[in-house]
């Protein structure tokens, strides 16, 4: 394959046009053009199609015509969907639950709600990204005035237990707003929800189109002045043409996902099996069972993901990652966090429809020549590849080597400088000597890099300081430990190790 042809594996982001949506919109564009709220022959044409299309979106979703708004996107779906039942149920309370890997799109209308002087319970989350049903109604309250959880978890493709937990909010009478953006048009929409958002963009419909349910009965006051269309729910001309194509691309893939969706699920079982047999010190991050069909999620310790997707860009591959450095801050993924895994070095492959199974066999031949590559300056040794054991849950997530820029940077010696030090007698590291790493200022993976470097000179039952202010630190190090078969010793200030700032990551070295 030429190197300029990309093979696109970066579906949960945006999904390609669909055929169908494509011949919509242009016969949408010639007969829907004109305002569907006027009585003229082309206003009343473009109102037929705006009907049928809702009734298209409706079916699909398990719902009724008048139940559904379209809006300008998912996020704007998400935020009004949320607003509107907070203002809705206000005479109950303030109080706000959501799970910890909600979309962004939720975590900052939370934000905005507790400012406003609202409450805001955040349900963890196990290992795999996954929600407790109970977990999450002990934290309803008689004031909860609305709870919100996403089918299935955008960058790890874990399903979470929708009905399960909707069940439990409907005990305690309050209403549950589902965010379906990663799942609509691919897998059956989970029965129970009260409100339930879609984007019409990651089913292969038109960017600009989003989806707000509401059903009958639940409280709904919206946010923003009033407005005759869409049920008043969202305001502004309605772009009919897309809105056209977005229903008839969600027909038509659902028309195709049994068959798909078993054919992409045996290609991801593939990926999942053979990238920690290809590659060393590589698992696999989300639900080994409970996921979805075309996700999957791995990666990489001491590999950059940032490097990592730019090769990969190079070998003709697009794919994503939730690592922080690939999304333009230098704040990780709230996902991976909450998950308790290493947070850089990951990568995500989505696959959309019709992905050939020669396109996955050949990623999987370059990947470990890329991942070697990417690690070479680095001079670890590192153990040869291991046997994964398909459908076992993961333990900790590897992540990521340097960037060409810290790199060079460690090559003239401006990375950590370690040094030996003596530990106090109290101290609980019992060798009586700890060999303290000074990564100060320097950003992960760059102290787990060193970490990986230096813990072959401690004896064993010797202890290593990290020393770091990144808070990415906190969970590289501990989720290292687990994956080497090192015993993580707790953190203290960086200031008993001889540091100005930061903390101290204590590792005992218990393997050789």
């Amino acid at each position: 394959m030429p190197l300029n042809v990309t093979v696109y594996f970066d579906v949960a982001s945006t999904a390609p046009l669909h055929p169908v949506a494509r011949q919509a919109l242009t016969a949408a564009l010639d007969e829907g053009w004109a305002d569907p709220a006027r009585l003229y022959r082309s206003g009343r044409q473009a109102r037929m199609l705006l009907d049928a299309a809702r009734e298209t979106v409706a079916e699909v979703l398990g719902a009724r015509a008048d139940e559904i708004s379209f809006t300008a996107s998912g996020t704007q779906a998400v935020q009004l969907g949320m607003l509107g039942a907070l203002a809705g149920n206000r005479r109950r309370g303030g109080h706000l639950v959501h799970s910890a890997v909600e979309h962004s799109s939720v975590l900052h209308v939370a934000d905005r709600h507790e400012v406003a002087g609202g409450s805001v319970s955040v349900v963890p989350v196990d290992r795999t990204g996954r929600v407790s049903a109970d977990g999450f109604a002990g934290l309803l309250r008689a004031d909860t005035a609305l709870a919100v959880l996403q089918s299935a978890n955008h960058e790890v493709g874990t399903v979470q237990p929708v009905e399960e937990v909707a069940a439990l909010c409907r005990e305690a009478r309050v209403p549950l707003l589902v965010d379906a953006a990663q799942s609509v048009g691919r897998v059956d929409v989970p029965a129970g929800w009260s409100l339930l958002t879609a984007s019409a963009h990651k089913w292969g419909g038109p960017p600009g189109v989003g989806v707000l349910a509401v059903r009958k009965g639940v409280r709904y006051a919206s946010p923003l002045p009033a407005d005759e269309r869409e049920g008043g729910r969202v305001p502004g001309y309605v772009n009919v043409p897309a809105i056209v194509a977005a229903a008839a691309s969600l027909r038509a893939v659902r028309a195709e996902a049994e068959r798909e969706n078993a054919r992409l699920h045996a290609l991801v079982e593939r990926i999942r099996a053979r990238v920690p047999q290809l590659v060393p010190e590589v698992e696999v991050v989300g639900d080994p069972v409970r996921r979805l069909p075309h996700i999957v999620t791995f990666s990489c310790l001491y590999v950059d993901g940032e490097v990592l997707l730019t090769e990969l860009d190079r070998a003709g591959f697009a794919v994503s990652s939730g690592s922080s450095c690939t999304s333009s801050t230098l704040t990780p993924s709230h996902v991976l966090v909450a998950m308790g895994v290493l947070t850089e070095g990951n990568v995500r492959v989505s696959l959309p429809y019709g992905t050939a199974e020669a396109d996955v066999e050949r990623f999987l031949t370059v990947l470990p020549e890329l991942v070697a590559g990417v690690r070479a300056p680095l001079g670890l040794d590192l153990p040869a590849p291991k046997t994964a054991i398909v459908g076992t849950p993961p333990r900790a997530e590897g992540r990521a080597g340097a960037e060409s820029d810290e790199q060079k940077a460690a090559d003239e010696g401006g990375v950590a400088e370690a040094k030996s030090v003596g530990a106090g007698s109290e101290s609980p590291e019992a060798s009586g000597r700890v060999t303290v790493i000074d990564a100060l200022g320097k950003r992960c993976p760059l102290p787990v890099i060193e970490l990986a470097k230096r813990i072959g000179e401690v004896p064993e039952g010797g202890t290593v300081a990290v020393l770091s202010d990144d808070e990415a630190a906190r969970l590289d190090i501990p989720a290292w430990c687990e994956m080497r078969g090192q015993e993580y010793a707790g953190e203290a200030p960086a200031a008993d190790f001889g540091g100005d700032r930061g903390s101290a990551y204590l590792v005992v070295r218990r393997t050789t």
